[in-house]
Parts: structure tokens; sequence; C-alpha cells
């Protein structure tokens, strides 16, 4: 499927950012430090009661590939991502989430990598940082591949890893729901195709006390909501999924 309007070769970075004006620029110089430079940057600006549309503000002026994108309003990460989705130019659609970094390779390899490997979705390795940047966590593996009913039951993809093919996948969007990402990549995989994974460190994981999945319980339920009523699973089948889901992301992230 070759959409027609995609830039081939421009990669078009997603970050929605909501107060975070004392972490957003170590994410944007991140990206500037990218050995692939061909690139848009489209920095939505949720409605945050800080300076973060400032600093991106002047990081735009530094940079024309940076672009500030304000909300009317604030409507979650997902309106804000499909804010940018709207006038992304890219054939090329990465997510990088505004408190993470990505190593100056990722985009380089990860393209590289995709492009031979013919799939909708790629995601790579990373490693959890503490807030302040001094202290990497353990190397998070990634599975070679997976397809719609592999990724039902696994958490293996990280949104600030991940790079999408639109010339695979067409124009797509993100719904309003609480996993919104986890969603997005489900719709894209269920008509068929599959997402592999680059067995490369390349990315930087943040952990902050505000953290979506700080609540356990409630991300719980959400996940569980998504097998029933968006994905229309019957009992046992989401019960199953259920299951892998919570015992991978317990290996995933028992230990830092």
């Amino acid at each position: 499927m070759i959409e027609p309007g995609f830039h081939p070769s421009l990669v078009s970075i997603i970050t929605p950012a909501w107060k975070v004006a004392s972490v957003v620029r170590e994410t944007i110089d991140s990206v500037r430090a990218q050995t692939y430079t061909h690139w848009e940057m489209l920095v939505v600006d949720d409605c945050s009661p800080d300076a973060t549309a400032a600093v991106v503000e002047r990081a735009a002026q530094a940079d024309g590939r940076i672009r500030l994108i304000r909300q009317p309003v604030n409507g979650g990460p997902a309106m804000a991502r499909n804010a940018a989705l709207l006038v992304a130019k890219g054939r090329w659609v990465a997510f990088l989430d505004s408190d993470d970094l990505w190593l100056p390779q990722k985009l380089e390899h990860q393209i590289r990598f995709h492009e031979a490997a013919a799939a909708k979705i790629s995601f790579t390795q990373f490693r959890r940082m503490t807030n302040d940047v001094t202290q990497p966590g353990r190397l998070i593996g990634v599975p070679p591949r997976l397809d719609y009913r592999a990724l039902l039951g696994n958490t293996a993809i990280a949104t600030s890893t991940v790079l999408v093919d639109r010339n695979m996948t067409g124009r797509f969007a993100m719904r309003r729901m609480y996993y919104d990402d986890f969603g997005c990549w489900l719709e894209l995989l269920r008509p068929g195709g599959f997402a592999v994974g680059l067995q490369e460190d390349l990315m930087r994981y943040r952990v902050m006390g505000g953290s979506v999945s700080r609540n356990k319980r409630n991300s719980a339920f959400q996940v569980w909501r998504t097998y029933r009523e968006i994905e229309g699973l019957s009992v046992i089948p989401a019960a199953w999924y259920f299951v892998n889901y919570a015992v991978r992301g317990y290996l995933k992230y028992f230990r830092f």
C-alpha cells in the first residue's frame, strides 16, 4: 500500500507534551543528536500549566525541523498524538514521549532494520533510567516478531521505541482510551502483518513519579477493558491473554 503525499525518507516524530518543562529539552536534544537527520519533530503541547510550550518554541526557533503544536483544550495523549498525525508528512512515524530519550543511532539503525523486514511496526530494546538520568536500569529485551495474537498477551512494545511504516499501514489514528498506544498497535496488526523487534538498546525510559501504570489495579482493569470492549474477546480468551500480559509485565519490570 503506497499512500500518496508521504515523503519517502522523512521520519515524523510524534511527541505529546504536558507539564514537562524541566525535561523536554533533553528529549528534543536526543532527537537533534540523531545520526539520521531527515526528520521532523512534532511536539504537541496539551495546555501545559508550566513553561513547556516556551521551551519547545525556543527549540523550534533554533531548529526548523521542530514544530510546536498547541492544543486548544487539554485532551490527553491520544488526542495530542492525533493532532500531530494529522499534519505529519513522513512515510515513517516514530513515537517519543516527552520525558524519554533516544540514543544517537536509533533512527539510522531502526530504519535500515525495518525496511529489510518489510514489517508494519518495529520496536527496540531499551533501559529505564532514573529521573535525574544518573542510573540506567537493566536491558529490557524484546521478541523478534509479534503478530496480532502474540501482541494481545505481550507488553513488549515500548511506545518511545516504535517506528511505523505508513506505506504498509496507511494513515492511522489513536483511539481515546487509557492505553491508546497498545490499542493502536493492535488495530494496525489486526488485519494482518507483523511487528519486528530490533535486538539493540536504543531508548531510555524515564521513570517519573506520575507515570501512567503507577496505579496497578487501574492499569489491569484498563487492559481487561481493552480485551473485552475494544477487541471484542469473550471471557476465556480474554482471561488467557490477560494472564500472559500480566506475567510478562511482571517479569519485565520486577526489578530496575
